[in-house]
């Protein structure tokens, strides 16, 4: 990819508008988890360094466009931007009228956080003249929110088409650099983890990958579909009949290991009774909700045979501890190759911090839709317009 990078620009002086992703769980007020924000700090850190005046901007849930946020305070940034200054030692200021004819400039001292940008109205259908008020607020513009990326919206997208300059923060960069890593000239062999309810939702990032990969692990419901296909009863399972054939064609082309065994229980619940069963002997009334422990242990002596691993997705409902110990398998697994591994996907990243292997994972992706489009080989809106921009220049 060709696009500017933040760090080689001059920045002493400079309005530096980031576009971070500070779109963080709330209960009551207070963050449950800083992940994204302690991902944005060395961006921030960086264009500090380098003398800028820095202006941070970003969307918190979903608001409504247009209503003041005087009227839905649970989607403010205010606790973001107490966060910051803790992280940061530095005052960080939350700014609400930041659009209009005579925008409030940076501060010498200390940062700016613009208020959520999803109450402007226009931002989510990237109206240009939204987009040309948020360049009108810098010098130089910098895309650093992977997570927002696959959205052509006015502070991802827009924003950059019209700013003075427009560059990659060094948070994008490196997401993009370790997704082409494992997908572009991954070292071999390697595997691909795919998980989660519906063959339907990552049907695009199934047939991408099985063209990449080496081998394809298959969990959760999208393993039951293919289970089916193999002509197994799935049970009370979740499954999806009308991709069968899709699953069988996949099973024909791409080298897919099937679980042999599973965890089984009558109902999803933290008490459900599980039941070890081997998937030729399932009950009509049984619904899969992990693999065995044969499997897991099957997955893992594949997982130790790779050299890249891709991770989207657990095995099982993991949430529930007896239907947990397949995923858990795997994440240490993965954990324990010494070869490059890459891991996205908001329940993919939750498996890692319930089994505490974050540490040991190569690169942790902080995006999940961006991941599975950029994976199942579609273009990012955000990625594309700073690619154009360099192009012009």
């Amino acid at each position: 990819m060709t696009f500017k990078h933040m760090e080689q620009l001059q920045l002493t002086g400079k309005r530096v508008l980031i576009r971070e992703d500070f779109n963080v769980a709330l209960s009551d007020g207070e963050i449950d988890n800083d992940t994204r924000i302690l991902a944005a700090l060395p961006t921030i850190e960086m264009a500090m360094s380098m003398g800028a005046e820095v202006i941070l901007m970003s969307h918190l849930g979903r608001p409504e466009e247009g209503t003041p946020i005087s009227e839905q305070a649970r989607y403010s940034l205010r606790p973001v931007a107490a966060r910051l200054s803790e992280l940061l030692r530095t005052p960080v200021d939350l700014i609400q009228d930041y659009l209009g004819p005579s925008p409030t400039p940076a501060a010498a001292e200390g940062i700016k956080l613009l208020e959520n940008v999803r109450i402007n109205t226009g931002e989510k259908a990237n109206d240009e003249g939204l987009s040309k008020q948020y360049a009108a607020l810098c010098d130089v513009f910098v895309m650093d929110a992977f997570g927002t990326a696959h959205r052509a919206q006015s502070s991802t997208c827009g924003v950059a088409k019209f700013a003075p300059i427009a560059c990659a923060g060094p948070l994008l960069a490196s997401e993009l650099e370790a997704l082409d890593q494992s997908l572009e000239a991954p070292e071999r062999p390697m595997l691909a983890v795919v998980g989660g309810a519906k063959v339907s939702s990552k049907l695009g990032v199934l047939k991408n990958l099985a063209t990449k990969v080496d081998s394809l692990i298959v969990g959760g419901g999208i393993a039951n579909t293919f289970l089916a296909a193999r002509g197994f009863n799935v049970g009370n399972s979740l499954f999806e009949p009308e991709l069968v054939e899709v699953a069988a064609a996949l099973l024909e082309t791409t080298n897919i290991p099937l679980p042999t065994d599973v965890i089984v229980a009558k109902e999803i619940s933290s008490t459900a009774q599980a039941s070890t069963k081997s998937v030729a002997e399932l009950e009509d009334d049984d619904i899969i909700l992990d693999v065995g422990p044969a499997t897991a242990m099957n997955f893992a002596e594949i997982v130790g045979t790779m050299k890249t691993i891709l991770w989207n997705g657990p095995l099982g409902v993991f949430e529930y501890d007896q239907f947990a110990q397949g995923t858990r398998v795997l994440a240490q697994a993965i954990a324990d190759n010494p070869g490059f591994s890459i891991a996205g996907g908001g329940e993919t990243v939750a498996a890692i911090d319930k089994f505490s292997v974050t540490q040991a994972i190569s690169y942790i992706s902080t995006g999940g839709g961006a991941f599975l489009q950029y994976v199942q080989g579609a273009v990012l809106p955000a990625v594309q317009i700073l690619e154009q921009r360099a192009s012009k220049n």
